[in-house]
């Protein structure tokens, strides 16, 4: 599992950014500490990358 998170990771820094890399960071971290708040911000964060037009 480790390795599927890191490679993920990686695979969304590239195409986001620093920016995506650390909001991908807060959601999985705020899911193994079982923080909602830290995954909630995480995933609204990656939402609206998600949603950029002209990103892709």
């Amino acid at each position: 599992m480790p390795v599927f998170t890191l490679v993920l990771e990686q695979a969304v820094q590239l195409k986001y950014g620093v920016l995506g890399a650390g909001a991908f960071l807060m959601l999985t971290g705020g899911i193994r500490f079982r923080n909602s708040t830290c995954a909630g911000i995480g995933a609204v964060v990656l939402a609206l990358l998600f949603m950029q037009p002209g990103m892709g």
